[in-house]
């Protein structure tokens, strides 16, 4: 239980960072019908996916070395939190998204939530 939202956040973030970065301008328009079609817009996805990746390595860290569980756990409150929160200003400032949108949004508060609370009742071991 202490390493589940660890784990499940490294399967999830690492197929994602692979479908922004490894060929955004194929990959992209397939799954949300956006158009990739700018140097400019490749290099912004291959940056998230940099950005992506290296959060999986701190969470893989974390998971195979107790020394790194504290920094990846939290590491993992800020960033599922931090992308639960942009979601949430763009419910509202531009309207509701897609269904896996919404499910994304989910997934990521429940994952921030689930670090918190491991965190807390695991941070003094």
């Amino acid at each position: 239980m202490r390493n589940l939202h660890l784990i499940i956040s490294s399967i999830i973030i690492l197929p994602v960072a692979l479908a922004y970065g490894f060929a955004p301008s194929v990959v992209l328009p397939v799954l949300f019908a956006i158009k990739v079609d700018t140097t400019d817009l490749q290099n912004i996805f291959r940056a998230m996916m940099g950005l992506y990746l290296g959060m999986v390595i701190v969470w893989v860290a974390g998971i195979l070395n107790s020394r790194y569980w504290k920094t990846a756990t939290i590491v993992n409150i800020f960033f599922m939190g931090g992308l639960a929160t942009g979601r949430l200003i763009s419910f509202v400032a531009d309207g509701m998204p897609s269904a896996l949108f919404i499910i994304g949004f989910f997934a990521e508060a429940s994952l921030a939530a689930l670090s918190y609370f491991n965190w807390t009742k695991y941070k003094l071991e």
